[in-house]
């Protein structure tokens, strides 16, 4: 990409991202609107306008709102990612403070190269950037001592910083579980892989005995998970019923308010297209009256006859129901598993029952899936990356070489094409990978979100990274691969040595990605188009307006990965093209204050794990910042400048060995609840009956009058659970 290209592609993305900032400040303004903009204030009762006309309010109020707002607002989750967000932003700001100043002077005022290379700069290929980069540095030039040391600083900024971060977080943890407020969860334990119970006694005997002799002073009850689907099946259709039978009455309302006093009965077909009509209103309720007794019977025998060797444990202390989570409670790995257990709204029923040995093998089988998509998904993304470039796609396609010479067209398309295929390229990926992930046997939404997190990240990183970086001259870099006695060696020599030609690319990747990506973001322009659309032809009831709505939460499983995949590039670029930093700042920079608005007015948190995904963005990035070392030893070595490829060495050893201290003194704080944290006094004494009903499912809890009481058989009531 030339300095044309490059300046199209960042000018336009910067018009882009002012007009949607203005298009955001107009439409947030507008009545009718604040369902879009404001969400979160509206769900919480709080008022949604501004008070002022100024249409930078919006920042000032970002920039001036606290830790504990977000926290208040959004959840100690959303608070641990705006440490990552700072984090990288200070990372990059320091990175641009020492290296711009000095690696660039060094780079420009260095002729070798293009002194050597004039055949190459004739035929175009020596681009206007690379005379600030370490391309321009001759092989074994002192200058590289520069760079080496820069090596250094950027890996001791990032250990400091990485530190203080997770020693940051782990205060916001232990805040919020000390909290006086008492939550459901913090009174319970998740029990898997209960053993069959002996003959004569139901699997809740079972389970109340064991933990009654346990904890005698502060066992409280069980739950004894139950196979849900049937009754599943019945209220899922009881539930559309009444759905519908609510829209049904709000259209007849409306006719009786628009025409004549007793209005037109709304009426639909039952059958094929030609069969008889039947008034709405009679149908829907003749089939709530049909549902509602066999969901009754259905919610007896689910109860009675189909429990499963899984439950949930309620203790009257916070204290005891931490220490059960974290003790041992039998000799064998594959029974009596007692875990902490999620909010309510967080559990993934279906896979409480799956028994250990199944949960392994399932691991295994997922991760094996994915290390396989993993390479054939590098295969697409390396062949769209080596027909974005023009020369090979004009080898490949002859008949576009008349088009590809037009200037104009050439510049647009090579601005936009290979970074916009990318970006819808990485879409299909979440589904998958968050199905994946719940397939492994994971009993909560939380734990799943930060297990596809992980596949994302190195789905991106790998295919993304390294596809791009190779795609653009994939044939000849296969072919150079073939009789390699090194193998490992010899990817680690071709990626650093095709990484300086994919700088321009991923420089443009990273402007196209905070400039358009948050201006989508802050604007809601999506959103806003489907509401409207919704608002004005599907919805008729206020629960379906509500619906339309919702805003959903920030789905950290991609965002996180996304800004991983910047962090990466910007990391591993930050030394041989300095000019990609202030790219990576401003990304992390806008992109704090453009998520803090978002998670102050928008977005809705779906659940909570109090920072435990914290542990896993610390890892990334400090894979992160072992790839970027692994690239620039290799680099150094193309450089033939060994002196630098020994001194790194010593760096990878001392990266891994922080990542061990840091994993051993902070990590199982975040696996476990720590007791010192649960034993502070509470503002109230805890319901614990109440917090035993916050875990019944609906379909188990459609009628809470009679399930309190003991039903025809004697049953007390006490097996809610769901599969």
């Amino acid at each position: 990409m030339d300095l044309r290209s490059f300046l199209t592609s960042f000018g336009t993305s910067f018009l882009i991202f002012v007009v949607l900032m203005f298009l955001f400040t107009w439409l947030s303004r507008k009545p009718g609107n604040e369902v879009i903009y404001y969400p979160n204030r509206i769900i919480k009762g709080m008022d949604p306008s501004t008070k002022t006309r100024n249409p930078m309010s919006w920042i000032k109020e970002a920039i001036s709102s606290s830790e504990d707002d977000i926290i208040s607002v959004s959840g100690v989750d959303t608070a641990v990612y705006f440490v990552f967000l700072s984090t990288a932003f200070t990372l990059f700001v320091l990175a641009g403070i020492v290296l711009l100043p000095t690696l660039l002077p060094i780079a420009a005022t260095d002729h070798s190269i293009r002194l050597k290379n004039s055949t190459t700069i004739s035929n175009g290929t020596f681009t206007e950037f690379d005379k600030y980069s370490m391309e321009h540095i001759g092989p074994g030039s002192w200058r590289l001592w520069a760079y080496m040391i820069a090596v250094y600083w950027i890996s001791l900024v990032t250990y400091l910083l990485l530190w203080r971060a997770y020693k940051h977080v782990s205060e916001i943890r232990a805040t919020a579980l000390m909290s006086a407020e008492p939550r459901a969860e913090q009174f319970a334990v998740l029990v898997r892989d209960i053993p069959p119970s002996p003959e004569g006694e139901i699997k809740k005997e079972e389970v109340d005995s064991y933990f009654r002799a346990i904890y005698p002073d502060t066992f409280y009850k069980s739950m004894i998970v139950t196979d849900n689907k049937e009754v599943n099946k019945i209220w899922k259709k009881l539930e559309g019923y009444r759905k519908k039978l609510v829209r049904a009455e709000t259209i007849y309302a409306q006719s009786r308010t628009i025409g004549s006093p007793e209005g037109i009965r709304p009426t639909n077909r039952i059958g094929l297209l030609f069969s008889n009509k039947v008034d709405t209103i009679e149908y829907y309720n003749e089939k709530i009256n049909e549902l509602t007794p066999m969901l009754e019977t259905e919610q007896k025998i689910t109860l009675r006859d189909r429990q499963l060797p899984a439950a949930l444990v309620f203790f009257s202390s916070r204290v005891a129901a931490a220490s059960a989570a974290q003790s041992l409670h039998a000799r064998m790995v594959d029974t009596w598993i007692v875990v902490d257990a999620p909010e309510p709204r967080q559990l993934i029923w279906s896979n409480l029952s799956i028994n250990y040995f199944s949960r392994v093998i399932r691991q295994y089988v997922v991760y094996t899936i994915v290390a396989v998509s993993i390479i054939f998904f590098m295969i697409p993304i390396s062949l769209i990356s080596a027909f974005s470039t023009f020369e090979n796609l004009g080898m490949l396609l002859p008949f576009l070489k008349p088009v590809i010479q037009i200037i104009s067209i050439r510049t647009v398309l090579e601005a936009y094409l290979p970074q916009l295929v990318l970006i819808i390229f990485l879409v299909i990926l979440p589904k998958l990978l968050m199905f994946l992930s719940k397939a492994e046997g994971i009993p909560s939404e939380s734990h799943a979100m930060r297990a596809a997190s992980g596949k994302y990240f190195y789905f991106t990183v790998l295919n993304v990274f390294i596809g791009v970086t190779l795609g653009s001259s994939l044939y000849s870099s296969i072919k150079s691969l073939e009789g390699k006695p090194k193998l490992l060696s010899a990817i680690v020599d071709l990626l650093a040595e095709k990484i300086p030609y994919s700088a321009i690319f991923f420089l443009t990747f990273v402007a196209l990605r905070f400039f358009v990506g948050f201006g989508l973001e802050l604007s809601r322009l999506v959103p806003f188009i489907m509401f409207h659309i919704n608002r004005k032809f599907m919805c008729k009831t206020e629960a379906e307006v509500k619906e339309a709505w919702a805003p959903g939460d920030l789905g950290f499983e991609t965002r996180v990965p996304g800004d991983m995949l910047i962090l990466t590039i910007t990391l591993c670029y930050s030394v041989i093209a300095p000019l990609i930093i202030p790219f990576g700042a401003i990304y992390f920079g806008l992109g704090w204050v453009v998520m803090r608005n978002q998670a102050l007015k928008v977005y809705v948190p779906s659940c909570e794990s109090y920072g435990r995904m914290w542990p896993h963005i610390h890892t990334r990035f400090l894979s992160a910042l072992i790839f970027y070392q692994v690239i620039m030893l290799g680099y150094f070595g193309i450089k033939r400048f060994f002196h630098a490829t020994f001194a790194i060495v010593p760096l990878l050893l001392v990266s891994v060995i922080f990542a061990f201290v840091c994993n051993k003194k902070f990590y199982r704080f975040f696996q476990h609840t720590a007791l010192d944290v649960v034993c502070n006094e509470l503002k109230e004494t805890p319901d614990i009956e109440r917090a035993y009903r916050s875990f019944i499912p609906p379909s188990l809890n459609f009628d809470k009058d009679k399930l309190d009481g003991d039903d025809q058989n004697g049953e007390d009531g006490d097996h809610y659970g769901q599969v």
